[in-house]
């Protein structure tokens, strides 16, 4: 006998969002300021003592188109693809629109506190690149969101990207900080924290009976043209995200031109293993949505380097391959044999690209050499400066693969613990057979009826001329 849960969120919801929202308040209250780009009075002083005429040299007007471009993809992007489910696409948008909004303030202050806390004032100084940084952090939250989808409550959610968006934080310094490592696009930081950690939840909260739920777990003709237009933006843009704080000048260049170029290799290789697997030769929508932007996830952590346009259509063309034999096999077998249900698909789309991506970033790194780079190019590429005045390239690939395994760990260690915690009867969560469906926490808009047009001729002459 099964019992049913109760998804009535009206006390919790309105309780967490209200509370949070006032400790970010206060904390920002507490730590957070202008940095000296955004300050009017920090800016004039440092136009003055940098020898500075233009404010065109803002950091502003450099950071912000790429600003933008991560921004679309984290709402619009994120969100839209999550619209596939026939009967939760305002669970897919607005759910995303919630955790997003939330995270990318609770990014600000955990990122800042990690990176930017001034020791002498205790305050964070935030500008331009903070805002990217955050989108960046929430990013991972949103991954692993696509793991649950159809199955939490927008309390849980809040819980996760609570949760998420702290052990990012956390994992980010051990990477980027303490190892040293680069990772521009994200790869280890992002997709495979954020997919491991999404997986990892998804596992604790494996639901036995989900069948329930089966008629709704599928989509329709118009959901999937909606989760389309999410590929589209997220493919469009990634070149912006894997970009976007990268180093001015040639790695910058660089990093746009290699995601660019494998993301295009990649949609070739995903249509053709999307037909090969068919009897009859026709595409999977899955496969076209999801599989053809692994190149641009495996880029994330080589963008920067001088991998080569061909070294860059070669992850493309693998990752393309790799992700849809994912869609077409793997998933259904953690399903049977792991009992994960990954609705999303984020293992092939982000767990396996973004472990791909590290490990491809650490080979890349420990084959790179004076003569490709230039002394001052392994220099400026890599951060050999300081206290990594003295590691070589060699090392630097060790670590670079290092890396990657911490961000796995801390995905999947992380997402046990916030599983468990999430497993507690007080969330609100929806029950096996009611899943996937909007009707749980929106008010849905009845379907209008449709009636065949010479039915509504007739009684459209009817009504005006009853005597006819």
């Amino acid at each position: 006998m099964m019992c049913c849960k109760n998804t009535n969120i009206r006390i919790s919801l309105p309780a967490v969002c209200f509370v949070w929202q006032i400790a970010m308040i206060v904390l920002f209250g507490v730590f957070i300021r202008y940095d000296e780009e955004s300050d009017v009075r920090k800016w004039i002083e440092f136009k003055v003592s940098h020898n500075i005429t233009s404010d065109i040299e803002n950091d502003f007007y450099f950071r912000y188109p790429s600003f933008q471009d991560v921004h679309v993809m984290i709402f619009v992007g994120f969100g839209f693809l999550m619209t596939f489910l026939k009967r939760y696409s305002f669970g897919g948008v607005g759910f995303n629109f919630l955790i997003a909004s939330f995270g990318v303030q609770w990014a600000l202050l955990m990122q800042g506190w990690f990176h930017a806390l001034d020791p002498d004032t205790g305050k964070i100084s935030i500008g331009v690149e903070s805002l990217i940084n955050a989108d960046f952090c929430v990013a991972s939250s949103l991954i692993a969101y696509g793991a649950l989808l159809g199955k939490v409550s927008p309390v849980q959610l809040m819980v996760v990207t609570l949760f998420g968006v702290t052990l990012f934080a956390v994992e980010e310094y051990i990477i980027l900080s303490l190892l040293h490592c680069r990772d521009a696009g994200g790869s280890m930081v992002i997709h495979a924290f954020g997919g491991y950690y999404g997986l990892a939840i998804s596992w604790v909260l494996y639901r036995p009976n989900l069948n329930q739920s089966k008629r709704l777990s599928g989509s329709t003709y118009h959901s999937d043209v909606f989760a389309m237009i999410g590929t589209l933006f997220l493919w469009m843009f990634w070149p912006s995200f894997n970009s976007a704080i990268t180093d001015h000048g040639s790695g910058q260049h660089r990093a746009a031109i290699n995601t660019y170029i494998a993301l295009a290799s990649s949609v070739l290789t995903t249509v053709a293993i999307s037909s090969m697997s068919d009897k009859r030769g026709k595409l999977d929508m899955v496969h076209i949505q999801n599989a053809t932007l692994a190149g641009g996830v495996a880029m994330g952590t080589a963008a920067e380097f001088m991998i080569t346009p061909y070294g860059s259509l070669i992850v493309g063309f693998c990752c393309g391959i790799i992700s849809t034999f994912g869609y077409l096999f793997v998933t259904p077998m953690m399903e049977k044999y792991l009992k994960l249900q990954d609705t999303c698909g984020i293992h092939n789309l982000h767990a396996v690209p973004g472990m791909l991506g590290g490990f491809i970033g650490a080979i890349v790194a420990a084959a790179a050499t004076e003569e490709v780079y230039g002394r001052e190019g392994l220099i400026e590429t890599f951060d050999f400066e300081g206290d990594f005045a003295s590691r070589t390239v060699l090392t630097q690939g060790g670590f670079q693969a290092a890396g990657t395994c911490v961000s796995i760990a801390f995905g999947v260690v992380g997402g046990v613990v916030v599983g468990l915690i999430l497993r507690l009867p007080i969330w609100g969560d929806p029950s096996d057979d009611n899943c996937y469906d909007d009707e749980a926490y929106w008010e849905v808009p009845e379907e209008e009826e449709s009636i065949p047009p010479v039915l509504e001729y007739n009684n459209h002459m009817t009504r005006k001329h009853p005597d006819m």
